[in-house]
């Protein structure tokens, strides 16, 4: 039972990396909830009853679209029965975009203007730049009603259709990763050798925090323990918490209670 239930928690962290690494960052969202907000069982064994061998169907492939993976939205698209068609993505060895870069558009309409990254969909090797590639969607069309038109913003392929802008003359440029003197990992531009740093607001998550923002006030979380973990869930009341900080013994018995 128990390497059963192991090798199925293996099978989904892997299943689980196909969510990016980006993706959950920017989610704040431990990995076990998305896991459960993606997870579809189809049919799986009667539990608890010996004559049966844990067995468990449940779906493998799932369609990602600018939807994340534990939005409502998520599972429509990915609903019981529906089959998930072939998406071909480039691999990429090393993730090397992040929100807030300045880049330039290589193609469509846009092509040669700049913007900042806002959105980041790493399982399809997608970003959205503010403000630019726009598409206008009608919703709400019928025989009497002309629809509301409104501007969406649509992904770009950071592979072919976006470039990174140098930050020494502001021109799209190639980049590699290297080692600085300190030992720390940056991007440097191929065109004029200068560092391309990675901004600041790729920290933010949605909820839209950072440690750099964060100001301490009476009562507050300490500055330090902003990036750690301070709370641990239990099996206890609010009171049963503050006898135990407090070192309140209940060794009274409750008196018996009938229902009628």
């Amino acid at each position: 039972m128990r390497l059963t239930q192991t090798l199925l928690k293996a099978r989904w962290d892997k299943q689980i990396g196909a969510v990016g690494e980006m993706t959950e960052k920017y989610s704040n969202l431990p990995k076990s909830y998305i896991r459960r907000a993606m997870r579809q069982i189809e049919w799986q064994t009667p539990r608890g009853n010996p004559r049966y061998l844990p067995r468990t169907i449940e779906k493998q492939r799932f369609i990602f679209t600018t939807a994340r993976p534990w939005t409502q939205q998520f599972w429509f698209d990915n609903a019981p029965g529906k089959q998930a068609k072939k998406v071909f993505v480039e691999p990429i060895e090393t993730w090397s975009w992040f929100r807030g870069d300045r880049v330039e558009i290589m193609t469509g309409p846009d092509k040669g203007k700049q913007g900042i990254i806002n959105q980041i969909i790493e399982e399809r090797n997608w970003v959205f730049v503010e403000g630019l590639n726009w598409k206008y969607i009608t919703y709400g069309k019928t025989k009497t009603f002309p629809g509301i038109v409104m501007r969406e913003e649509r992904p770009l392929l950071v592979t072919t259709e976006i470039k990174l802008v140098d930050p020494a003359d502001l021109q799209a440029t190639e980049f590699e990763w290297r080692y600085s003197e300190d030992g720390a990992r940056i991007r440097v531009s191929l065109r004029s050798g200068r560092e391309i740093p990675i901004p600041a607001s790729n920290e933010e998550t949605y909820d839209y925090k950072t440690k750099s923002k964060y100001y301490e006030r009476e009562k507050d979380t300490l500055a330090e323990d902003v990036e750690k973990i301070t709370f641990y869930p239990k099996l206890k009341t609010f009171e049963m918490e503050i006898m135990d900080e407090m070192g309140i013994n209940e060794d009274r018995v409750p008196a018996k209670t009938y229902w009628y």
